[in-house]
């Protein structure tokens, strides 16, 4: 997050609102013109913009899987993309280098005009269901309970992974399965494809833990 270019221009106009209201209350010059201007850009532009690109910092700084991982509950998915001898899908897709450190983002992504919004709503939804039905649990019982609301859809594995791809079809388990995985009816990531993305049961993420 530190070479986020938004981030530099919030905290720099943060610090030159500072500046700026600090002259005024030492100096405490007389009310012309060009005071008015600069206490306009001091406690109007500057607060603003610092307001709009500190929120799109913080945007980015939640697609980091860092911070996806900084919930304890997500400790053994965050180490597991981070092993770097973890087969798990994850993990291995985590290891592109084209969206590795948004790994998490990059594939819970709603697609569509729309999606950054309701991929925040579907994060908002699980601090909800956390905080509300599932804190008050002991920590094994909780790794028990929980569940995935919906099956991963195959529409985000087919955004990379396209099925009209002769080099994917030819594998004889994707062409033999072609019309189920594109309906969804037979997904990418069950048991007998290529296997859960998180390949945690609920012994190992008890284990992991504590």
């Amino acid at each position: 997050m530190s070479s986020d270019p938004f981030l530099a221009l919030g905290l720099g106009a943060a610090a030159l609102s500072a500046v700026v209201l600090g002259w005024y209350l030492v100096r405490r010059p007389a009310a012309t013109r060009a005071t008015k201007v600069v206490l306009l850009l001091g406690i109007g532009v500057l607060p603003l913009a610092s307001a709009a690109t500190g929120n799109i910092a913080g945007y980015h700084a939640t697609k980091e899987v860092g911070f996806c991982g900084a919930c304890h509950v997500m400790t053994p998915y965050r180490d597991d993309v981070r092993d770097a001898a973890s087969a798990s899908l994850a993990a291995r897709h985590s290891r592109n280098e084209a969206f590795g450190h948004e790994s998490c983002y990059a594939c819970h992504a709603d697609y569509g005009m729309f999606g950054t919004i309701t991929t925040k709503l579907g994060g908002l939804r699980h601090v909800y269901e956390y905080v509300l039905h599932y804190r008050a649990m002991p920590e094994a019982r909780f790794l028990e309970t929980i569940e995935l609301r919906a099956p991963f859809p195959n529409a985000t594995c087919i955004r990379c992974h396209s099925t009209a791809n002769p080099v994917w079809n030819a594998v004889g388990d994707h062409a033999s399965t072609l019309a189920e995985v594109r309906a969804g009816t037979l997904s990418c990531a069950s048991a007998g494809c290529h296997g859960p993305a998180h390949p945690f049961s609920k012994d190992a993420r008890r284990r992991a833990a504590r």
